[in-house]
């Protein structure tokens, strides 16, 4: 991911209590008054740098204070946000956006700066490439010349495809076509910076606890941030858009995951304004005999969380590894694919989620593909089904698997012995040493996290037997977790052979943006795979050179969008088959308990600026926690008002190419 995207994500996208999105409308319940919307956050961000970093923990907070040129609505339409209006090009390469002339940058003290300019957006993206922000592979291959400045043969940025063309009017020219180029403007590399307060700030700008070091254009200000403690927002009282802010203060606590109960107890004090309740928990039983009608279980977004494979381990500081035998017959076993599809087989994702959602709840996340099979749709086809088809010309073991939500369709013992007993013998002839010992590593403190990851030793070690497979599981401290997975610096920093804490939700709407990031060179071979760069030996004894061609053929399809489609699955399809990442569950689908009004926070499958609960703009609160029967039909009425307004949204789009 690189990260934002990807998820630990850490992890924290499984405390997400969210709600996807938007339905008009209040409850009947809501009120007028005065509404402070309060959450919990899981990790610290590293800065605020919304035009670098990658990181959920960094755009999460920064898509409710920074507005690009669009934004999602509560139906997951695109609509204007500092660009009032825009227009295309007929041949798909121009788009030139009209910026209002009532946005305006202000200090953290909600204090007037300066306009929101087209050159914002110039020296947005100039300062991204200059700086090599982790979230480049975004635009970098799209927007006209920007490749060539990043690589150096192109010295003068006035070159690359953006320009203002006048105060308020910024132009970006594109190399190819792109029918989601839009999709990416809501993403922080795309966002404005005001030119002469970024100089002003110089290596200060953007610090993670200094609210003062950046500017804001959007519908909350930075008031406080307190690492492992608290980030409090205000509204900003004099944003352009301010009548869809509907709550005036935001403050998120910090919860290291220890005590499940917690959440669900600082609700019913009123400390929070929506929390996630664990099925597992001690005090479950008094949370359900107390809510047992306003419990509900939020729809699957399109985050996918994923165990991992680390190729090309480097470190072994976190290992209950002895010799150096099991490192050298881990390395061999993981780099075989009868191996890692005995792995993914044997792997009980149900008795796994239900350590989150309990036995009740747990197929309600489960995902059973890397990209969500209703992410695009080709025809009548949806995604699952284009690589439902692909997967008829690998082995028998991919015969009638389904691959749809919300089940787990790969679980499978007695595959998971077949496929065990050929690796079994290819790597005997290679003199591995049996049992195969992996590594994973957890943060201690976080309880659901250690049940999760004992359940899959559990399933792992029952269906292929200690004797062949032991899981080794490395409880840690949540910085060392993180510090070996998520934030590892390189790849010789991921100290691990298989790991859960591993996640991506997509950054625009194409597959492209869970495929790219993972061919050799992609931002995330090295959270995801444990390797970088685009000559590892490891990465072309899996295939991974083969998986690059299929996206890369993928990519060059622009015109036709079904056989985009068909491409892109196919490169999944190999994925799947590989085996070297396999889904678990959807960041959402999880129980909670709320005071948000159902569906009137942003929604959207991709970007920054309405996953779940991450921004804040448009959401409603009411004064009493909703009931799963208003849920039910907030969900049915939103369902049916999304279907409409995405129509109409697509009708409108004619309208825009001149």
């Amino acid at each position: 991911m690189k990260k934002s995207k990807v998820l630990a994500l850490a992890g924290a996208a499984l405390l997400a209590a969210g709600f996807l999105a938007a339905c008009s409308g209040s409850s009947s319940s809501s009120s007028s008054e005065s509404k402070a919307f309060n959450y919990l956050y899981e990790a610290d961000p590293e800065n605020l740098n919304y035009l670098i970093s990658s990181k959920a923990s960094t755009t999460d907070l920064t898509a409710n204070l920074i507005d690009g040129l669009l934004e999602n609505d509560t139906y997951g339409n695109l609509v204007p946000s500092i660009a009032e209006d825009w227009t295309v090009s007929q041949d798909g390469l121009t788009y030139t956006y009209k910026l209002r002339k009532n946005a305006k940058w202000y200090t953290s003290d909600g204090e007037e700066y300066a306009d929101v300019k087209a050159e914002d957006f110039v020296t947005g993206l100039k300062y991204a490439a200059d700086n090599k922000s982790e979230t480049l592979y975004l635009v970098q291959n799209s927007v006209k010349g920007l490749k060539d400045y990043i690589d150096g043969k192109i010295k003068d940025f006035s070159e690359v495809g953006v320009k203002a063309v006048d105060d308020h009017t910024v132009q970006y020219t594109l190399n190819e076509a792109e029918s989601f180029w839009n999709s990416k403007t809501v993403m922080g590399i795309l966002y404005p910076v005001n030119k002469e307060f970024l100089e002003s700030k110089g290596d200060k700008f953007a610090q993670a606890t200094d609210p003062t070091s950046l500017l804001y254009n959007g519908p909350f200000l930075l008031k406080s941030i307190t690492a492992k403690s608290s980030i409090e927002f205000a509204k900003n009282e004099n944003y352009w858009d301010k009548e869809h802010v509907h709550v005036d203060t935001v403050k998120l606590s910090f919860f290291d995951g220890q005590d499940q109960g917690k959440p669900a107890e600082q609700f019913d004090q009123g400390a929070l304004s929506v929390a996630r309740v664990f099925p597992t928990s001690p005090t479950y039983a008094k949370i359900e005999e107390k809510y047992k009608d306003n419990i509900v279980y939020t729809p699957q977004d399109a985050a996918t969380f994923l165990v991992g494979t680390n190729i090309d381990r480097q470190s072994y500081n976190h290992t209950s590894k002895t010799t150096d035998a099991q490192k050298s017959s881990t390395k061999k076993a993981l780099l075989n694919k009868d191996f890692r599809q005995a792995l993914t087989f044997a792997f009980n994702r149900q008795s796994y989620a239900s350590q989150i959602n309990g036995q009740e709840g747990a197929d309600k996340i489960l995902r059973n593909l890397y990209i969500p099979p209703t992410f695009v749709q080709a025809g009548d086809s949806s995604f699952g089904d284009l690589v439902t088809a692909k997967m008829a010309a690998y082995g028998d073991e991919w015969k009638n698997v389904d691959f749809s939500d919300a089940q787990d369709g790969l679980y499978d013992a007695s595959k998971a012995k077949a496929e065990f007993a050929k690796a079994k013998s290819a790597l005997e002839a290679e003199g591995v040493e049996f049992p195969i010992h992996l590594d994973i590593p957890v943060d201690q403190t976080a309880t659901t996290k250690v049940q999760r990851v004992q359940s899959l030793k559990q399933s792992i070690e029952e269906t292929l037997g200690t004797d062949n497979v032991v899981v080794d599981v490395q409880q840690m401290s949540k910085d060392d977790s993180l510090n070996i997975t998520y934030y590892a610096a390189s790849a010789a920093e991921e100290d691990w052979d298989i790991s859960n804490n591993v996640g991506w939700s997509p950054d625009y709407q194409d597959p492209s943006t869970y495929l790219e990031i993972i061919k050799p060179g992609g931002e995330n071979t090295k959270t995801f795979l444990g390797f970088e760069g685009t000559d590892n030996a490891a990465a072309a004894q899996v295939g991974l050179n083969d998986y690059a061609a299929l996206v890369d053929e993928a990519g060059a399809e622009k015109l036709d969008l079904n056989k985009r489609y068909e491409k892109y699955a196919a490169a999944q399809a190999w994925l799947t088959d590989s085996a070297l990442l396999t889904p678990i569950n959807s960041k959402t689908g999880t129980p909670v308990i709320t005071k948000i009004v159902p569906f009137t926070a942003p929604f959207a499958w991709s970007g920054a600026k309405g996953r779940d609960l991450a921004s804040y703009k448009y959401l409603k609160l009411q004064d009493t926690p909703v009931t799963a029967e208003e849920y039910s039909k907030a969900q049915e009425k939103w369902n049916k008002e999304r279907i409409e307004s995405n129509k109409k949204a697509q009708e409108e789009l004619a309208d825009h190419v001149k």
